[in-house]
């Protein structure tokens, strides 16, 4: 594992005996995915996001000194009000890959309380919540205990952290649009963590909206974790590598000059590329549903007769992500309820548009 010592912190001598701390941190969206990571937790390419506003979870950790020091972590997780032993391990490992960042974790025992706005493991990249949520509850602890961290210094820490828990969790942190992975074309981004995409951006995507089409609520068939992993020795990695730093570059350019026809040919594109790559791997799988293409192909036909700028993206699932200018909020909502809804599982959606990441509560 890879030292970042800018990162690394002190015990101090004086830990404050306990207290309860409440954030909420919300999901995110990719334009340009990543998909395939090395050790540990960095992307093999660079991707940007939209931050989501109402897609969020909530979370608060109750904390207590402990009368010494133990050997191992102490803490116990509800989620939804009720004990989740089963995400236990990943919190676990969580701690392991921090702990010489926030070396204080071992003097306290914890207790976690989370809840989701949305369907847990349905495709809208719920540990990215989750985890940058988790990341920002301990990053306001570590501030009780260090107070001259800057407010940059606690957000740019705090994605660092966050990343290793789920990688996309470091994008939850600031908003609206941040980049995650080192690439030429975007100053003072890393692998290590996410950054707020540092040029002005257009009034044409000002406050985007994102209606989430629940296609399917169920667990995925395939989880991230493994749909990753298959990029190694795949086919088509290098080349999806360099496709993703092609996008970036020009992307860039279209979040700066407002081009929305050329907005909708990349960001649709990578989400047909993401699934590609699952398609194409060894073993294969498929997430998406039937429904989710007769979304899709409704919203190309409805975008060909309007000449909305209307678009999809996708994530690792089966639901689809419509995304639209908010000046076209009224008329893509009525096409959402009279001609998607019937795909949508219990005919459930969600309206969302693009926030700005986490925040204390």
């Amino acid at each position: 594992m890879i030292d970042y010592p800018e990162f690394a912190s002190m015990v101090q001598s004086k830990l404050p005996d306990e207290g309860t701390i409440s954030c909420t941190s919300p999901s995110n969206i990719a334009l340009v995915k990543y998909w395939g990571k090395r050790p540990v937790q960095l992307p093999e390419n660079a991707s940007v996001s939209f931050t989501l506003d109402q897609c969020k979870t909530e979370t608060s950790i109750s904390y207590k000194k402990r009368d010494t020091v133990g050997e191992d972590f102490d803490f116990e997780l509800f989620f939804e009000g009720k004990s989740k032993p089963d995400f236990k391990p990943k919190i676990q490992n969580f701690f392991q890959r921090v702990e010489k960042y926030l070396p204080f974790l071992k003097h306290y025992r914890f207790v976690i309380k989370t809840s989701n706005t949305f369907p847990h493991s349905s495709g809208i990249a719920s540990s990215a919540s989750g985890m940058s949520a988790l990341a920002y509850c301990l990053m306001q602890l570590e501030r009780k205990i260090h107070s001259e961290i800057t407010d940059s210094e606690l957000l740019q820490k705090t994605s660092f952290l966050a990343r290793l828990g789920s990688g996309s969790a470091c994008r939850s942190i600031e908003g609206p649009v941040t980049v995650w992975g080192a690439h030429a074309d975007i100053n003072g981004s890393s692998d290590a963590y996410a950054i707020p995409f540092p040029f002005e951006i257009h009034q044409n995507f000002k406050n985007y909206q994102d209606t989430i089409l629940l296609i399917d609520k169920g667990e995925k068939q395939v989880s991230s974790t493994v749909g990753h992993d298959l990029m190694h020795g795949h086919p088509f990695a290098k080349e999806r590598f360099e496709q993703a730093s092609k996008h970036i570059s020009k992307l860039k350019e279209i979040l700066i000059s407002g081009d929305m026809d050329a907005f909708i040919q990349i960001v649709e594109s990578e989400a047909l590329t993401l699934h590609a790559m699952m398609m194409t791997s060894l073993p294969y799988f498929i997430l998406m549903k039937p429904n989710t293409l007769s979304a899709i192909h409704k919203i190309w036909k409805y975008r060909e007769t309007t000449g909305s700028k209307i678009c999809f993206t996708l994530d690792a699932g089966a639901n689809v992500h419509v995304l639209y200018p908010e000046s076209e909020k009224d008329q893509v909502l009525e096409f959402i309820t009279s001609e998607l809804v019937v795909y949508c599982q219990n005919g459930q959606y969600i309206c969302d548009k693009i926030g700005l990441g986490a925040k204390i509560v």
